[in-house]
């Protein structure tokens, strides 16, 4: 593979928060220089612009959009279908990794991984798995005790106890989930159960443990609730997803056991009246309350609450926070690739690092209508864009 250097870009550190003028060296899918005066076979021009490591979206949802609406009208095949048009839109706004926090099976990976299909390399959940009644048990009244996805590749996620936890991360990891997602609060959409706890702490431990147990994978928790994501966090589960209604309480739990917060702002700040009321103000405080006592976040977007291509809304929207655009940016690179456990393979413009690169229009850190700015977009070392 030829050498393509990425030359007098504006390039972002986004560990230190800093942009510096440097040339990016990229061979064989990889950073193998930074730094000035670097040649190479092709010269991409980046004056002017600005040079930022491929963005991760680690809350994400690739085949809902048409099937949740439909759910028995639909051909089985529609939802990994579905992903084609949704992955190749990430991919060209510059989200070179994603974890979909459930929909995708482990075809769409594979149709991924293998290059039947352009888009972000995808973690995925399969189901959300939850107790009976949760927002993961699609039982369909309508047509009797029926699971209306009704699909090997997307096994049944409801248990009650914490045996029975135990066999449904089972299943899940038999449909190749690289993640355990568990509901532990209702629905924000439906207006809902936000501040249940419907998982008991036993359950939740049985659900963690399996989950190291079965090739040390990880837990990502659905909690709006402060006391959901407390119990959570106590249990040793790896990320609180939404948090919107978060306490002092809950976020020193967080703070004790290491658990990150994924919060998915575009839920309530993109529009906040479709929120229930108080919410959004209730989320931005739980983020604030989150930053000020050292919680790490990652960025998720919660598609597709919204269309898929307003997916760098969210890193506006953190911008907004106390993180700051310096602290978006890496919320969305560095910090996601720490959460996913892959800040030894990519996350930041380094030696040795994979090579996800989005050139940006413009040298400056501003996060607002960052879509409109993307110029370029670079995968394992390939311009896609």
């Amino acid at each position: 593979m030829s050498r393509v250097v990425l030359g007098a870009g504006n390039v972002l550190d986004v560990v230190a928060g800093r942009v510096e003028v440097a040339d990016v060296a990229v061979e064989d899918g990889r950073i193998v220089g930074v730094g000035v005066g670097l040649d190479g076979d092709e010269v991409v021009d980046c004056a002017g612009e600005l040079v930022v490591p491929g963005f991760i979206d680690a809350h994400t949802h690739l085949c809902l959009a048409e099937t949740m609406r439909d759910s028995f009208g639909l051909p089985r095949s529609v939802r990994p279908l579905s992903a084609v048009p949704v992955l190749r839109t990430l991919l060209r706004l510059g989200v070179t990794t994603v974890r979909d926090a459930w929909g995708a099976d482990s075809g769409v990976r594979m149709a991924v991984e293998r290059g039947w299909i352009e888009g972000p390399q995808v973690f995925i959940s399969v189901r959300q798995v939850c107790t009976t009644g949760g927002i993961g048990d699609h039982w369909a009244a309508r047509v009797g005790s029926v699971d209306f996805f009704g699909d090997p590749a997307m096994p049944d996620p409801v248990f009650d106890g914490a045996d029975a936890a135990r066999a449904a991360v089972r299943r899940m990891v038999r449909a190749g989930a690289d993640w355990i997602k568990v509901t532990v609060s209702g629905s924000m959409s439906a207006n809902h159960g936000v501040h249940d706890v419907q998982v008991t702490a036993e359950e939740l431990a049985a659900l963690v443990d399996e989950a190291r147990r079965r090739g040390q994978r990880s837990v990502m928790v659905h909690a709006h609730g402060a006391r959901a994501a407390e119990t959570a966090a106590r249990a040793g589960a790896r990320s609180i997803e939404h948090g919107t209604w978060l306490d002092e309480a809950a976020v020193a739990a967080m703070v004790e056991h290491g658990t990150w917060l994924v919060p998915t702002l575009s839920c309530t700040q993109t529009d906040p009246a479709q929120a229930p009321e108080g919410a959004a103000e209730a989320h931005r405080n739980s983020v604030r309350l989150a930053i000020e006592a050292g919680v790490p976040i990652a960025m998720g977007s919660d598609n597709p609450v919204r269309p898929h291509t307003e997916v760098l809304r969210e890193i506006d929207h953190l911008a907004r926070t106390d993180l700051g655009p310096a602290g978006a940016f890496r919320a969305a690179t560095h910090d996601a690739a720490r959460l996913l456990g892959i800040a030894d393979d990519r996350g930041e413009i380094a030696v040795g690092k994979r090579a996800d690169l989005v050139l940006l229009a413009g040298a400056d850190l501003e996060t607002a209508a960052l879509d409109k700015r993307v110029r370029g977009v670079w995968q394992n070392g390939h311009r896609v864009r």
